[in-house]
């Protein structure tokens, strides 16, 4: 009982917290910042990595210094043999949007 009272306080709690975060429009909802990157970094993983499908996907953030921006994402991706993490780094100038570098780490978590 007592942990039902503690989900209904819960769930009851949500459309109240719901209501105090700022509104995204359909855009910002569908198209994050980071989205071109993101796109970007799924379609280099995949011609480096032709034999593995995509499981999954997320975003870990960017750092800006000085005039560069860089956004990174972990891949996860199975083929025949494993399953395996690629963490990827987009970095491009900031000001411009213009593509500098991309670099891959497999990782194994």
């Amino acid at each position: 009982m007592k942990n039902f009272l503690i989900a209904l306080g819960f769930l009851l709690s949500v459309p109240a917290a719901a209501a105090q975060t700022p509104t995204l429009t359909p855009a910002q909802q569908l198209n994050p910042a980071y989205a071109k990157w993101g796109m970007l970094a799924v379609k280099e993983t995949q011609q480096k990595y032709p034999n593995a499908r995509l499981v999954d996907y997320l975003h870990l953030g960017s750092e800006t210094k000085d005039d560069t921006t860089t956004e990174k994402f972990k891949l996860w991706l199975k083929d025949d043999r494993h399953e395996f993490g690629v963490i990827i780094h987009v970095t491009f100038t900031t000001k411009t949007g213009d593509l500098i570098k991309i670099d891959f780490q497999e990782t194994d978590r």
